[in-house]
């Protein structure tokens, strides 16, 4: 029983990955009420359900006619995969592609006592009732036919391996960018304030009340609420509900209120330019010449290259993917990509 050889496995796990595709992408998409192409990787592939499946054939072998100790195999061995694999993910890209953590008896959100018991399940149903026509078909096929058949899809499955695995480091990239570019943004947020408050040839003497006179003007630096700011000159109002949200790590709520101060400052300069020392007009010049960088960085144009078009992909195929080091950034790419997608369509 499942005395295989290599090129046989691996047709298995092609095929499990396969099946595993069609059973995560027609349960997703339904949900969903729209086509989703599930997974990690773009082509009809989910290698973990080929990994599992195989899994439960090489556990299963040495206890098949104990079914008991089948199913205790397969719940441990299922989960120790599961594990293994959402904290090897999360280390190298920093995000989840599935969390338990809306589960009871959940280990870290990795794994949870309702699937473990499932995958013993699955262990026993698959090795003693699906996997014995599987075998059937499989020991019928030629082996020639099986050998070129897992050379071309190793060839294809590991370029496309390949792609995702560098796509989801960029993913991660890009999150951690744009958390630096927001932590810089408000440290610009911050100057321009105190810019916007004092006079020109005030600023010096204004800097060293700096901190006072941005608690002043910024309502909520408590409890990591950092950009409210209301009542700057000109009737200028930054006000935005719900940032104990998080919704005042949104890109686009920091950029607003940015270029609101922007608009600001030039107007009080333009209309008093001899209240305003040379040294502050560069500065302004200056931060805003570092705003636009890291908008531009932040917000590429629109044409969209290959990877770009992966990046997409990756996240919509993947709509319960969760970061807890890049939780707000990453609901705002996934957010983003969402409302294209709806453009599009």
């Amino acid at each position: 029983m499942f005395n295989y050889n290599p090129p046989q496995w691996l047709f298995l796990f092609f095929f499990y990955s396969f099946c595993g595709w069609c059973w995560e992408t027609a349960y997703v998409s339904i949900l969903k009420k729209r086509f989703v192409n599930r997974g990690f990787m773009r082509g009809p592939f989910l290698p973990l359900y080929g990994c599992g499946g195989t899994m439960m054939l090489i556990v299963s072998k040495p206890f098949y006619d104990n079914l008991l100790l089948v199913y205790i195999a397969g719940c441990i061995g299922a989960t120790v995969l599961e594990y293994l694999t959402g904290v090897l993910m999360e280390t190298l890209f920093k995000v989840r592609y599935w969390t338990y953590d809306h589960k009871k008896f959940n280990y870290k959100g990795y794994i949870c006592l309702e699937s473990s018991l499932f995958w013993g399940v699955c262990t026993v149903v698959f090795s003693h009732f699906l996997q014995l026509p599987i075998e059937k078909i499989l020991l019928m096929l030629p082996m020639r036919f099986v050998s070129i058949a897992t050379t071309v899809l190793t060839a294809l499955i590991s370029c496309d391996f390949m792609i995702a695995f560098k796509t989801a480091l960029e993913l991660r990239d890009v999150l951690a960018y744009m958390d630096r570019a927001k932590e810089e943004m408000r440290k610009m947020q911050k100057r321009l304030d105190v810019l916007v408050a004092f006079r020109g040839e005030d600023v010096r003497e204004g800097i060293g009340n700096t901190v006072e006179g941005i608690g002043n003007r910024i309502e909520g630096l408590g409890a990591g609420i950092s950009n409210r700011v209301e009542g700057i000159s000109n009737g200028i109002s930054s006000r935005v509900e719900g940032f104990s949200n998080g919704i005042s790590s949104r890109i686009d709520v920091l950029s607003s209120s940015l270029e609101k101060s922007f608009s600001t400052i030039r107007e009080k300069i333009m209309l008093n330019p001899s209240d305003y020392v040379m040294g502050v007009r560069e500065e302004v010049s200056e931060l805003y010449a570092k705003y636009r960088i890291i908008m531009d960085r932040v917000t590429p144009s629109p044409v969209k290259n290959f990877f770009e078009w992966y990046k997409e992909r990756t996240i919509m195929g993947n709509p319960t993917m969760y970061s807890e080091k890049f939780k707000f950034s990453l609901e705002e790419v996934k957010e983003r990509v969402s409302r294209r997608n709806r453009h599009e369509d």
